[in-house]
């Protein structure tokens, strides 16, 4: 997925095991957010961060939807145990993740292995692609959007 893209209605499977579509978000952009892996240290200070400043994305508009490999047992847990207001997406088969071009070779201590970019995509109420943060600030990533928000309402 690049800018302007139109993302599939279908996103995938929840926590909970429901259906993700985009249309159950009419007249909302979606910030869809990649991550690696639930209770890791940077994707636990990313959700918690986007926990905090969820008031604030949602009067700018948006809902927040997480997307990793995790199971939905997985994200059960996630979501309990940090009061996550928001759903996440149980990719395990990475479709989702291939299909937005973050599911890639990555490489630590000169292993290769298959993981997830820690991105973001914004997408408008239309279901198309307005913007990708791709230096995602784990700490700081709920004022990420919002300023990103504010750039394109003003005016860049």
């Amino acid at each position: 997925m690049k800018i302007g893209d139109k993302t599939p209605d279908l996103l995938g499977f929840d926590q909970d095991n429901k259906e993700v579509r985009r249309s159950d978000y009419k007249g909302r952009k979606i910030a869809l957010y990649f991550y690696p892996k639930d209770n890791t240290s940077g994707c636990t200070a990313e959700a918690c961060n986007l926990r905090d400043g969820y008031r604030d994305l949602r009067k700018a508009g948006y809902e927040i939807i997480g997307v990793s490999k995790d199971t939905a047992k997985s994200h059960q847990d996630f979501v309990e145990k940090y009061a996550l207001p928001f759903r996440l997406i149980a990719d395990t088969d990475h479709k989702l993740q291939e299909l937005f071009g973050v599911w890639t070779e990555k490489s630590m201590y000169g292993r290769k292995y298959m993981g997830t970019l820690r991105q973001t995509f914004l997408i408008d109420e239309n279901g198309v692609v307005e913007e990708i943060i791709e230096k995602v600030k784990t700490k700081d990533h709920a004022a990420q959007i919002l300023n990103d928000y504010l750039s394109r309402t003003i005016g860049r």
